[in-house]
């Protein structure tokens, strides 16, 4: 008897660790791998030139932060934006062109009828919390971030500030008056959301920095020197307080990063980009009234780097054709949304790890508005560009011969155009009918 019970005992135990084991077992294959925290910043009216890591421009900022991001991850040279912030913005949050959303223009509200990518990411149920950051600038009142599926918002919802000491803080609603230098204080906001999370977020960080007012940061956070503080002297060196603003964006982005423990760190992709070329009053190597506000390089062809989580590419360069619009579908992929094309934007994500055989985009477009409706539109393939201008007039240029578009082929002293140049005009032409269907 007592034999039978031993063996009873011992068969008991067997199965018990047998089926302990395949629950392991099945719990450990049903679990999901770890969703990468996703962080976009956006930095406001900040070129190429103004750019480590790219060739335009010869008087750089010290960044050595963005410096690590370009060393660990990849820098893209042909990503597309709008001339000026507001349509970029909305271009992002809704994966669509301005022309359908009626955003072209600086000011313009986006209607609270459009799906933001912070709803669609909750729709799809991603399990991810979303924020924003910053700057909004896509309207007040019904067009404020609430309105569009946003939890949590803390930034300026205007286009700038008067004073980066002294200026409007938003919170969900509530409107105070920060002295706090405006970069560090988004950047506190930025590091108080992110501590709040236990599941997978996906943080819009949008910086006013080195928007306009050029005014001095605190000393700490740059490396331009013991600069004057006045408007005549800033007035008469605006560069050297531009690229200020830009390193105390940069030291600010550091230590939001070294806030972050080293598991959430490993796990989390960072996208920077630039929402519009560089203001006249600092630009280089391009035409002075070529970049923020035209549809010419200096105006659209911004910075984007991406390093972090999944990004096995690193120090790389990719000259794939991009735009903001494809931001979207880009994030939501990244975020678990199986889907490569949403509205007018279509996902890069393959990029990350795998240099693409086959371009993401064959064309990308561009355009803006203005007040008398008479809106203005740019496209491009790998080697021309053209532009329809609100007067009528038109422009072509060969990218890969002319990067800085000084010769436009459409003039009168350039024509007849050669049998190349006339098959691009043809074929650009027809890609912005089908693009506008």
């Amino acid at each position: 008897m007592k034999v039978n019970l031993l063996f009873i005992l011992a068969c008991a135990i067997f199965l018990f660790s047998c089926s302990s084991d395949n629950n392991t077992s099945q719990s450990e294959e049903n679990e999901e791998p770890n969703k990468p925290n996703i962080l976009l910043i956006i930095a406001d009216d900040m070129g190429l030139d103004a750019t480590p890591g790219y060739s335009i421009g010869d008087i750089k900022p010290t960044t050595p932060n963005l410096q690590n991001m370009i060393d660990t991850g990849i820098r893209f040279t042909n990503f597309w934006s709008y001339p000026v912030c507001t349509p970029t913005r909305a271009s992002i949050l809704t994966g669509k062109y301005g022309f359908r959303t009626g955003v072209l223009k600086v000011d313009d509200d986006l209607s609270p009828s459009e799906t933001s990518l912070h709803q669609y990411l909750t729709n799809q149920s991603t399990g991810y919390n979303s924020g924003i950051v910053g700057k909004w600038h896509l309207g007040t009142g019904a067009s404020e971030p609430g309105n569009f599926g946003i939890s949590y918002y803390a930034g300026l919802l205007s286009g700038g500030v008067r004073s980066y000491e002294d200026w409007s803080l938003n919170e969900n609603g509530v409107n105070t008056t920060s002295t706090e230098y405006v970069t560090t204080k988004l950047t506190d906001l930025a590091i108080n959301w992110i501590d709040d999370q236990e599941s997978p977020w996906f943080l819009w960080l949008a910086y006013n920095a080195p928007h306009t007012p050029f005014h001095l940061p605190p000393s700490d956070l740059h490396s331009q020197g013991d600069l004057p503080n006045d408007e005549a002297t800033i007035d008469a060196n605006p560069l050297a307080y531009y690229l200020a603003s830009i390193e105390a964006m940069d030291a600010e982005i550091g230590r939001l990063l070294n806030s972050l423990s080293e598991t959430e760190r490993d796990n989390t992709i960072i996208i920077f980009i630039g929402d519009n070329g560089s203001p006249s009053k600092v630009a280089q190597e391009y035409n002075r009234r070529r970049v923020k506000g035209s549809l010419y390089q200096g105006g659209i062809n911004v910075p984007m780097i991406i390093s972090g989580k999944n990004v096995t590419r690193t120090n790389s360069i990719d000259e794939s054709l991009l735009g903001t619009t494809d931001l979207f579908a880009t994030i939501a992929n990244l975020a678990g949304v199986n889907s490569s094309s949403i509205h007018d934007s279509k996902s890069f994500s393959s990029l990350l790890t795998t240099p693409s055989t086959n371009s993401i985009r064959e064309y990308v477009y561009s355009e803006v508005g203005n007040d008398t409706n008479d809106d203005e539109y740019t496209i491009r393939n790998a080697s021309h560009k053209y532009i329809l201008f609100a007067d009528g007039s038109e422009a072509l240029y060969h990218l890969q011969n002319d990067a800085l578009e000084n010769t436009n082929l459409l003039n009168d002293n350039q024509l007849p155009l050669s049998t190349e140049d006339e098959a691009q005009l043809n074929l650009l032409k027809e890609a912005i009918i089908n693009i506008k269907q």
